[in-house]
């Protein structure tokens, strides 16, 4: 250890270890040869069930592993038990817990970020982490990378979008600090991400680093409040992202160098270290964002900056795509000096006191899974709470079957971050309530298919997605030809649009008269839709965005 004082500095907020704890750190550390401190610096993912996979994790001995949850509540808890059996140094397990169609599949349907966010009670957030939390607990899942810390600014962003808790940084800090709260008071670790700051660029770090562009006072008065928010409040681990920040860069740089200037976070001492640490006291674990990520792999190859990552000051790299050449990069790096064995040390120490401030150096049983039915009764309770009226000017709600008996749908399947196109229950739904739906064919268009409807309804359930640069309300193939995509069905018609997910479809639909968001394109979300539809539940009135994208047109 090549500071005798820095385990007595990571014993302190936001590990806080007791003596017993500082004591496992340090004598785990003292046993790990080189390779093995390699592994802790590895969070890997896992998907796999078979003894291949169980197998591959116990060679390599990582730090941690990512599990991409696909099976039952009992599979995946055996699972995480056998690599934790097979693990000589107890693994962290993480996830992203963000609600909706990213929650657990074996899990309770929650709200995400910002289907929070409209509902605007702490408390229900606060609920809503701690059904999460309890949920992954059972499972085996110690961490969890959130909450998302970015604005909702760029309103053409698809990468935000319902992960963020919207547009008001008061309202973001309010309900991040509630989710922090309940996922470490139940034994999950939260990061915050994605740092320094997303929002105000549209594009997407899966497919291109991205930029902050703000200046330093903006940024201090914006991302700097809320992270300084979250690093008070205690939270353990705090994301490094591919994302740019010049203005901060500027001030050590030659401000003329683009490249210098632009380093993204993940690969940046001054942000990381200098910014993070030094100014902003941060003294948890930071972990660089998927480092299969083009915001990251445009920048340079994986054997330059994969030992950059470590030597700038992240903790950990998220995720592999070749384990074996990737030990044998940050092997050579160490060798060769681009590495330094004390910044790996740090590294490894800050992993190891983030497993101790959980409880793994413990003999512990795995809890239970808690009530199911309490859970669902729960969350539904606050679904209920977020569908949005954003404007009904034709004085269309609440929709009554003798009046609006023929419905002609566009639209109707959700989109997931992760299994793709799935059918909505809405048609469904709207049935059972006495309606007749006919759902519009892309493969067999035609003009005025809907003039002998009684109300012409588009539903779209397209959340946050990965790996895509927009979403947008796409006409021509909603509609499946280039003339139907010119009608405008509301002056003969009635017309409502649902948005189960992205919130800002009226840039593309100004005039729609009727614009509901629900943020969300779960069962439970369709359902709370419905009963808000037939006037049994009231709508919600406060957005936690700006659904007219600051065009007043759109209100109309």
């Amino acid at each position: 250890m090549s500071d005798p004082t820095f385990l007595d500095q990571l014993c302190e907020k936001p590990f806080n270890l007791d003596p017993g704890a500082c004591a496992w750190v340090e004598q785990t550390f003292a046993r790990l040869d080189e390779d093995a401190k390699i592994g802790q610096v590895f969070v890997l993912m896992s998907r796999e069930f078979d003894d291949a996979h169980v197998d591959e994790i116990a060679q390599f001995q990582p730090g941690g592993l990512t599990r991409f949850c696909s099976g039952g509540f009992e599979d995946e808890r055996a699972m995480v038990q056998r690599l934790q059996t097979a693990a000589a140094v107890p693994l962290l397990v993480s996830a992203d817990l963000e609600g909706s169609l990213m929650s657990l599949p074996f899990g309770t349907e929650v709200p995400n970020p910002l289907a929070l966010a409209a509902v605007d009670d702490a408390e229900a957030t606060r609920a809503v982490g701690t059904i999460t939390a309890q949920e992954a607990r059972a499972v085996g899942i110690n961490w969890s990378f959130t909450p998302v810390l970015d604005i909702n600014a760029a309103f053409q962003s698809a990468i935000v979008a319902t992960r963020s808790f919207g547009d008001d940084i008061e309202r973001i800090s309010r309900h991040a600090g509630a989710m922090i709260d309940a996922l470490q008071a139940n034994g999950i670790a939260a990061t915050a991400k994605h740092w320094p700051g997303e929002g105000y660029d549209d594009r997407d770090q899966h497919l291109v680093m991205t930029v902050n562009p703000l200046s330093l006072d903006e940024w201090r008065a914006s991302f700097g409040r809320l992270y300084s928010t979250a690093i008070e409040q205690g939270i353990k681990s705090i994301m490094s992202a591919h994302i740019a920040f010049p203005a901060y860069a500027a001030q050590f740089e030659d401000p003329s160098d683009t490249l210098a200037v632009h380093r993204p976070a993940t690969l940046s001492k001054l942000l990381n270290q200098r910014l993070l640490r030094e100014e902003m006291g941060f003294n948890g674990l930071v972990v660089s964002d998927a480092t299969l990520m083009a915001g990251l792999t445009e920048v340079s190859p994986r054997s330059e900056h994969l030992p950059e990552i470590i030597e700038s000051g992240c903790d950990v790299i998220l995720f592999s795509p070749d384990v074996q050449a990737d030990f044998a990069t940050l092997k050579q790096a160490l060798a060769d000096g681009r590495l330094s064995h004390a910044r790996l040390d740090e590294a490894v120490l800050r992993v190891l006191a983030l497993k101790a401030s959980l409880g793994l150096h413990q003999p512990a049983s795995t809890p239970a899974l808690p009530d199911p039915s309490a859970a669902r009764a729960l969350a539904q309770s606050i679904t209920q709470r977020v569908p949005t009226l954003v404007k009904d000017v034709q004085g269309l709600l609440p929709l009554d079957a003798s009046k609006h008996r023929r419905i002609y749908l566009y639209g109707g399947s959700r989109v997931s971050p992760m299994t793709g196109a799935q059918e909505m229950i809405l048609a469904q739904l709207l049935e059972e309530e006495g309606f007749d739906v006919q759902v519009h064919d892309p493969a067999q268009p035609g003009l005025g298919q809907w003039a002998q409807s009684d109300l012409v309804l588009y539903a779209f359930a397209e959340e946050t997605l990965l790996t895509r640069e927009r979403i947008f309300f796409d006409w021509a193939r909603t509609t499946g030809f280039f003339l139907s995509a010119m009608e405008r069905p509301w002056h003969h018609v009635p017309c409502a649009m649902i948005s189960f997910g992205y919130p800002y479809y009226l840039y593309d639909a100004p005039r729609m008269p009727c614009m509901i968001n629900a943020y969300m394109a779960t069962d439970g979300a369709q359902r709370a839709v419905v009963e808000c539809l037939m006037g049994r539940s009231p709508f919600n009135q406060t957005s936690p965005v700006d659904p007219f994208c600051g065009q007043d047109i759109a209100r109309f």
